[in-house]
């Protein structure tokens, strides 16, 4: 409470008309937002796109999550304080990394670190057992992004990925999805990918590749870590038009809590999520907290338990609780049931196949 009341103008800032930083009802006004933010949040928790957390467990020579951890941005106290009930566990890896087994590696780790916190945590792997770890009061734990290098060019390799619980595959980066577009091998990732019910994340990827996915696929894409590059120009942010095209697609732009790319305070983070929401749709805007990963935050976004007063300023900005519960659950629950159904209904009709980018038609 006190953060938000720190973020009150000075008297001389503000204008004719305007309350003054010493007139009680502002305060009265934040504390109603915040408890209407908490409330909202119990009924329609956070599904947080992005977190570093298995990497930077990594060096720790001992953590306890559930009892609280302060060296790093994420535990089980903080998660619960913030409301989140699902979280995407990045499983990406340097590009000087043998890119599998190094990937493989954060499989391990991000499940011997599940199985140690199972008070705190659930692994799942589908829309459905988030919604059962929510209702036995568990996080649940989703797996992905992974870099588009731990496929090694091998649809094998996919399916094993998958087999271990991925559900997110990033295409940054990765020679059959450039600048061109997608090679006859990346279109075949990409329909293996829904055949599995694997989504794509498109952050990093060059536009004519995402706008190729974007017509190919038959679920939902996702980036993980874009913002509005309108509000604020950063190499990973989307235009207008693409913004538009994901919303078209019914994709789900997921903005980073970053300063680099949303700006050093909450009301940035919230210039970008009410301009996605616009040019967009609110069906296609989602949170990316992207802790523990390295990046530096908005003031008063420091770690996990920290999404109320974000919601409290959309609150504020007049965004409608239907839109809100859109925003922090519902439209990432819509796009993994959207790859879960798909899945099932191409297993049906399509079996698996193994082209390789050095076969004589790619």
């Amino acid at each position: 409470m006190a953060d938000l009341q720190n973020d009150v103008p000075a008297a001389t800032e503000v204008g004719q008309g305007d309350w003054l930083p010493d007139d009680p009802f502002p305060a009265e006004t934040d504390r109603e937002l915040l408890g209407r933010a908490h409330a909202l949040l119990a009924e329609h928790p956070v599904a947080d796109g992005y977190s570093g957390l298995p990497r930077a467990l990594e060096p720790l020579p001992w953590y306890d999550l559930e009892l609280g951890e302060t060296a790093v941005d994420t535990d089980v106290p903080r998660l619960r304080e913030g409301h989140v009930g699902a979280l995407f566990w990045s499983l990406q890896v340097a590009p000087d990394e043998r890119a599998v087994g190094a990937t493989l590696e954060q499989l391990d780790l991000a499940r011997r670190v599940v199985e140690a916190h199972p008070e705190g945590l659930r692994m799942v792997r589908s829309a459905g057992q988030i919604i059962d770890a929510r209702h036995c009061g568990r996080v649940a734990v989703v797996l992905g992004p992974a870099s588009a290098a731990a496929v090694d060019d091998s649809l094998g390799i996919l399916r094993v990925l998958h087999s271990l619980g991925l559900r997110v595959l990033s295409l940054a980066g990765a020679a059959w999805a450039g600048e061109e577009g997608l090679t006859r091998f990346g279109e075949e990732v990409v329909r293996e990918m829904n055949r599995l019910g694997v989504l794509a994340d498109l952050s990093g990827a060059p536009e004519a590749a995402l706008a190729r996915v974007l017509a190919l696929s038959k679920t939902p894409v996702l980036c993980t870590r874009s913002a509005a590059a309108a509000v604020r120009p950063h190499p990973a942010n989307l235009s207008d038009d693409l913004l538009a095209r994901l919303g078209e697609h019914k994709g789900v732009c997921m903005v980073p809590l970053t300063a680099e790319q949303t700006g050093p305070t909450v009301q940035d983070v919230a210039d970008h999520l009410d301009h996605v929401r616009v040019v967009a749709g609110p069906e296609c805007v989602a949170l990316s907290g992207t802790y523990d990963s390295g990046a530096a935050h908005p003031r008063d976004l420091a770690d996990t338990s920290c999404y109320p007063r974000l919601i409290a300023e959309l609150l504020g900005r007049g965004w409608s609780e239907p839109e809100l519960a859109l925003l922090t659950w519902g439209n990432v629950q819509r796009a993994l049931r959207s790859a879960d159904f798909t899945a099932r209904a191409s297993q049906r009709r399509r079996d698996p196949n193994q082209p390789r980018p050095t076969d004589p038609e790619e």
